[in-house]
């Protein structure tokens, strides 16, 4: 497995650039797969219609004799894994020697599905143009890519599955501190989270990835909830003899577009396949897996730690980058207030430090995709207010000693409306979720 880690140095190879971030669409999609068409060791043939009639497309791979099914986008807003996908096609298809690559190719038959669900990646939403879970609809059958991503698994019958997927980058990697990065899971298959030899497999197999992982990421890999959903996919999957494991894309400092998170991503599964084309996970036990720490939710975007807030508030307003105490007007130049007189400064003094309780501040940016659907902007709400010190961000400031006046109320799951100062220094104003400056 040494073999894999040097592939981050030179991901830039194979790196598929036609897809460039989360918002790609179907048909940039049917691009690469056309530019595939004449590569000989891929075949790719057309297994069904999404509802608003776009193409569902498998691509085969390999040679070996073991069957791995891997399938993304369920939800049309969870793209990582498909960035990954298309990577993984162009590391796969050049035709330089490369060890794991034919590792892999000899010993598997990778059978792979990008997009499960184009009607939603079309408008970066969860849902299909039904607006129905298709990760609810493997009993009910009432979506065309639910029968279609049924029919495959049974028509395959593959030994392994990769369900992959996004999560919310609100998870932490159990008390570490850290995000869940990569979350991995061996579905359960009933409600009392039996382990037959089908899930232990699976398990021995993330074993191995997250070994792996803390190579790159330490610290940053999470174990999703297991809880029972018998009307998923990877579960039913589990069940019906196929050892499936979930990849879950959560969040990393500092890469919203997760680009970053596309590269692990890519690790994860090229670990997981070389684990099953070199039988290594036979090597690994249970414990390994049960090792992993369980996912908590436990992460804010911006978490604000120690602020004094005033009790009587709204005497402070924030409207086109302004500050307005009291019907005077200050304005934010540099980072600092302008005043009209000293009594002023002394009066907006007064008003940060009567009648104050400290608490911390968590801090959520909402996803709202902008009307080209190619890209996104962020609202941010209150997540959590009281006592978060077991909680962690992915940006953090003690605001010790500072003030924070609320222009409006402060209230969980609205949006948050703040001035944070130093002094007459303003260091965050949040307008209506929307973040007007950050110093």
């Amino acid at each position: 497995m040494s073999q894999i880690i040097p592939l981050l140095h030179s991901y830039h190879t194979f790196h598929q650039e036609a897809i460039k971030n989360r918002f790609f669409k179907h048909s940039d999609l049917l691009a690469v797969l056309d530019n595939m068409r004449g590569n000989a060791k891929f075949e790719i043939r057309e297994v069904g219609k999404s509802f608003q009639g776009r193409s569902l497309n498998l691509v085969k791979c390999g040679s070996g004799p073991v069957k791995v099914f891997l399938w993304s986008q369920m939800h049309g807003n969870e793209a990582t894994a498909t960035m990954a996908l298309v990577d993984l096609f162009n590391f796969l298809g050049d035709d330089y020697d490369d060890e794991v690559k034919d590792i892999i190719l000899k010993n598997c038959t990778l059978y792979i599905l990008p997009i499960v669900n184009p009607d939603g990646a079309e408008v970066f939403n969860r849902r299909n143009a039904q607006e129905i879970d298709i990760n609810r609809d493997f009993h009910a059958q009432q979506t065309p890519e639910g029968r279609v991503l049924r029919q495959l698994r049974d028509e395959i019958n593959p030994q392994f599955g990769f369900n992959l997927h996004d999560q919310t980058t609100m998870w932490s990697a159990g008390d570490t501190g850290n995000p869940a990065t990569i979350s991995l899971l061996a579905p359960a298959y009933n409600a009392a989270l039996s382990v037959n030899t089908v899930r232990e497999m699976a398990m021995l197999v993330i074993a191995e990835m997250n070994s792996t992982l803390q190579e790159v990421i330490p610290g940053h890999v999470g174990r999703f909830d297991d809880e029972y959903e018998p009307r998923a996919f990877g579960d039913n999957f589990q069940a019906a003899g196929t050892s499936t494991i979930l990849i879950e894309a959560g969040g990393y400092a500092d890469d919203p577009e997760k680009q970053h998170i596309r590269k692990l991503v890519f690790i994860s599964m090229i670990s997981g396949l070389m684990s099953i084309s070199e039988r290594s996970f036979l090597m690994r036990k249970t414990v390994d897996y049960f090792d992993i720490p369980e996912n908590k939710l436990h992460h804010f975007q911006i978490l604000l730690r120690n602020c004094a807030i005033e009790v009587e508030s709204g005497k402070l307003k924030v409207e086109s980058g302004k500050l307005e105490v009291e019907s005077r007007e200050w304005k934010a130049e540099s980072g600092k207030l302008k005043t009209g007189s000293d009594s002023s400064e002394t009066r907006l003094s007064s008003l940060a430090s009567r009648n104050l309780y400290k608490v911390d501040l968590g801090l959520i940016a909402k996803e709202i995709v902008n009307d080209d659907l190619r890209s996104m902007r962020y609202e941010y709400v209150i997540g959590d207010i009281g006592d978060l010190s077991n909680r962690h961000g992915y940006k953090e400031l003690d605001c010790t000693g500072f003030s924070l006046i609320q222009t409006q109320k402060l209230q969980v799951e609205e949006l948050a409306d703040i001035v944070l100062l130093d002094g007459l220094e303003v260091l965050l104003v949040i307008e209506k979720g929307v973040i007007t400056s950050f110093t």
